[in-house]
Order: C-alpha cells, then sequence, then structure tokens
C-alpha cells in the first residue's frame, strides 16, 4: 500500500506529547506494523495452536494477550485450513486489549457496543467459553454482516447480534449489563501506520468531532450499565481529546471510579509513567503494536432516569416460544444425529428455529433489528428438519454419531462446493464433516457419497 505523508498537525500535536519521544515514535512509521492472530478457546488454546501453524507463519507469542500470537508479516492467515475451522482468528495486537481489560465473567449479560467485524466479540465469548450472552451490536447495517459471518466461523453460541442505535437498547436493557464494551469511533490516529489511507480522511477538527460523538454515545451506555458493573472505553487513536479527556468527563459525571489497568508488554513514556495508571497507551515506538488507548471504570451508582413506555404500544414479537408439538421434526433429528447436545430456550421465527442465550426472550428482542437473536439451529421444511451452518460450527466431534474427516485437499474441495467420496463408509443421513477434528459444517451422506452442505455464500474457488 502506498505510505502517505502524516498530516503535519498531527505530528506537531504528537512532537508535544511525546518530548524526547518524538524522534523514536516518528522513526516507528519506516517499521511494518506487526499482524497477529488470537486461539479462539471455544476450540483450541494458544499452546496447540502454535504446534498446528506451519513454519512460514513464524510465530510467537503477544505478551499482553494470553491467546495472542504474532505471525510473519507474510503469512496468510485467511489461507490457512485452520480459519475456516474457526480455530484462531487474525487481529491486529494491540486491538486484543480491550476484550482483555473488560475481564469477562462466564453467565453474565455482556454487551459489545461498536461490535463490527467481530474482533473483540469473538474475543469477549472466547474468554466466556461461550456462557451467558453476549449483545453484539454494530449500528452501520454494511459492516453488521461481517460481524455475524466471523461470529459463525468461531462458533458462538450465545451472541445476540443487533443492527441499532445506542439509544434504542435503553428500554429493553435498561441497566441490565454486567459489562460493556465501547471500542468508541475515532479519528483513527493510532492505525496510520497499518492503514496509510487512514491519513486521507483525517482533518485537524476529526478528534473534536469524534469527542463529541463519543459523549453522546456514553450517555447512552449509562443507562445500560448496572451499578456495580464494569465499563471498558478504547480507542486507536492518540488524541486526548478522545482518550483522556473521556475519561475525565466519566469520572466527572460522580458515577464511575477508573479502575488500574497494566499489561505485559504495554509501556508508557517515561515523562507520564506511574505505578498505577488509570488507562493504558499503545505506542508503536514502545510496544509492538499499533496506537491505541484502553481505560476501565466500574459504575458506582445508578443513573436515575428509567425510560417510560410513553403510552406506546409494544411491538408484536417476531419470535415465539417453541412448543413441544413445533419441534417435532427436530427432535427427531437431534435423537438420531445428536442425542446428547440439548439446548434449551428454543424460539421460533418463520420456518427457523432459534437456541436463544439465558438472559434472551421474544419480549426483549421486540421492535430491535435482530440479525442473529442466538444460535441458529436450522430450517423446517416439510416433513424435516435441516440443520443450519452455525449449528454445525457451533458442535464438537464429540456431540455427534456421525462425522466425516478430511484430509487437506479434501477440505478445500468441501469449502469449493464439491460432492465428497469418502474413502471409509460414512452412514447415510447427516455427517459433520471434520478437519483435524474440528467442525467445516455439514455434509449429507447416500449411496457412498456425501452431498455438499456448505453454504454457497461461503464457498471458495481459490486457495
Amino acid at each position: 500500500m502506498e505510505k502517505h505523508t502524516l498530516p503535519e498537525a498531527f505530528l506537531g500535536r504528537m512532537k508535544k506529547l511525546l518530548g524526547n519521544g518524538y524522534g523514536d515514535f516518528l522513526a516507528s512509521y519506516g517499521e511494518q506494523a506487526r499482524k497477529g492472530i488470537r486461539a479462539n478457546l471455544l476450540k483450541t488454546d494458544r499452546e496447540e495452536l502454535l504446534e498446528k501453524l506451519p513454519e512460514d507463519f513464524k510465530a510467537d507469542t503477544i505478551p499482553w494477550c494470553p491467546e495472542g500470537i504474532y505471525i510473519d508479516n507474510d503469512a496468510r492467515p485467511g489461507k490457512n485450513p485452520y480459519y475456516y475451522t474457526g480455530l484462531y482468528y487474525p487481529q491486529e495486537p494491540s486491538a486484543m486489549l480491550p476484550a482483555q481489560a473488560l475481564a469477562p465473567e462466564p453467565d453474565e449479560l455482556i454487551l459489545d457496543l461498536c461490535a463490527a467485524p467481530g474482533g473483540k466479540s469473538t474475543q469477549i465469548a472466547s474468554l466466556t467459553r461461550g456462557s451467558g450472552t453476549l449483545v453484539s451490536n454494530e449500528l452501520v447495517k454494511s459492516r453488521s454482516g461481517i460481524l455475524a459471518s466471523n461470529i459463525e466461523r468461531m462458533g458462538i453460541p450465545n451472541a445476540v447480534i443487533l443492527n441499532e442505535f445506542p439509544e434504542r437498547l435503553v428500554p429493553a436493557f435498561y441497566e441490565k449489563f454486567d459489562r460493556i464494551l465501547v471500542d468508541a469511533p475515532c479519528s483513527g490516529e493510532g492505525m496510520f501506520r497499518k492503514d496509510p489511507d487512514v491519513t486521507l480522511e483525517w482533518t485537524p477538527g476529526r478528534p473534536a468531532a469524534c469527542a463529541a460523538r463519543q459523549k453522546n454515545i456514553l450517555e447512552t451506555v449509562d443507562r445500560l450499565l448496572k451499578p456495580g458493573g464494569t465499563l471498558v472505553y478504547s480507542t486507536c487513536t492518540f488524541a486526548p481529546e478522545e482518550n483522556e479527556e473521556i475519561s475525565e468527563f466519566l469520572v466527572r459525571t460522580g458515577r464511575y471510579r477508573a479502575e488500574p489497568l497494566s499489561f505485559e508488554g504495554v509501556y508508557a513514556p517515561p515523562s507520564t509513567e506511574t505505578e498505577q495508571s488509570p488507562d493504558i497507551h499503545v505506542y508503536p515506538h514502545l510496544s509492538e503494536g499499533e496506537g491505541h488507548y484502553v481505560a476501565r471504570f466500574t459504575k458506582t451508582a445508578g443513573s436515575g432516569d428509567r425510560p417510560s413506555s410513553g403510552g406506546k404500544k409494544k411491538t408484536k414479537s417476531a419470535y415465539r416460544k417453541a412448543s413441544k408439538r413445533d419441534l417435532a421434526d427436530y427432535e427427531a433429528f437431534r435423537s438420531a444425529f445428536m442425542p446428547d447436545k440439548v439446548y434449551e430456550n428454543l424460539y421460533l421465527s418463520g420456518d427457523r428455529l432459534w437456541a436463544f442465550p439465558d438472559h434472551i426472550d421474544g419480549a426483549v428482542l421486540s421492535g430491535l433489528k435482530v440479525l442473529r437473536p442466538g444460535l441458529e439451529l436450522g430450517t423446517f421444511k416439510k416433513g424435516r428438519f435441516e440443520p443450519s451452518h452455525a449449528l454445525a460450527m457451533a458442535l464438537r466431534r464429540e456431540d455427534v454419531l456421525s462425522s466425516t474427516e478430511l484430509d487437506e485437499d479434501e477440505l478445500w474441495s468441501y469449502l469449493k462446493g464439491e460432492e465428497i467420496r469418502p474413502s471409509e463408509a460414512v452412514p447415510n443421513g447427516w455427517t459433520l464433516m471434520l478437519y483435524d477434528g474440528y467442525p467445516a459444517g455439514f455434509g449429507k451422506a447416500s449411496a457412498g457419497t456425501i452431498k455438499n452442505k456448505y453454504p454457497k455464500g461461503l464457498r471458495i474457488y481459490k486457495k
């Protein structure tokens, strides 16, 4: 990619901000940005993944993320077979910090407010091992599709994906979330090295404009986070207006207490370093990552402005609780294919069957733009049930009675949508297609061949 000239106004501010460290900061823009991947704890861990990665990845561990791995800049993580089985997520190394700072616990209700493309949402789900409920919201509809695709590929069973303005969440989730991550829209200065095109969108007034928007977002977030809950605010910029000044704004409300943060491998400039910092910065000349800011807060008091219904009629929910009669064909499929795998909280939307996470029901989602209300189990056809690709990616080999192991050549054929002729006999009916024991999707065996059920929209035609 062409390297663009760094804006003069940006450089002038950074020189004042960094003092003696400015020369090293500027020199770092002559170096390549580090690439990273993060192990998906729903399927593997860092040590196991390191053993599986090819030599040309030249992998090394990322100090601030126990699941993070640096890879060589020439490595192509999106072309490796394990990418398609959801064993890892390609992610810029410093972008792994906010979810680590959030420190999610199992069984909590968690919101990732600005979630696309899904790096932080998939990390949160990974850290909780898929328990509790994750609400991943993305305002920009064109970006929400890739979010849904990444949630699916990583085999996440407990995510609700919304496409909403933050304030539209308040009536359904007033002070309900245990933890909220706000990776706020920002001026993007921290990405200038990784993506020089970002410099073309920057103006001297952009940080102040972003800061105004960030304050509006956080005023809504205050109504979504429960007292005692945890808020993590992060940006990929250096601008104090969008970082320290936003943190100070939160503390001045009297409802938030800043919490100290410390991560191995993240170093502050000597002029600002303290023993316990309420926030952290990643500078490319001090740490092996792109520019990032992260701050963590505890909410100490309620917001005190519970929304009223305003006399409006409630919108009829698009989802209804599935009855025993509704589930007859699904139960026939389940008993024949995965008899020990039981999903609860089942809802119908048209002919599609969903397993909702613990904190969600049809009434909560009423009136919201929902892309995914939970784990899609499949679709009811005439006289039968057809399982979804999302279900396949959320399963393990031990969950099913029939599975088919593919070698690498067979996997690429499967990903292209080709029919598979297994070397060993496979019982007729649904089979979970595996690569090295990890699911890649479904197939349906009949007369010695396996009909390909990999979704057409995901099929690849080049390696």
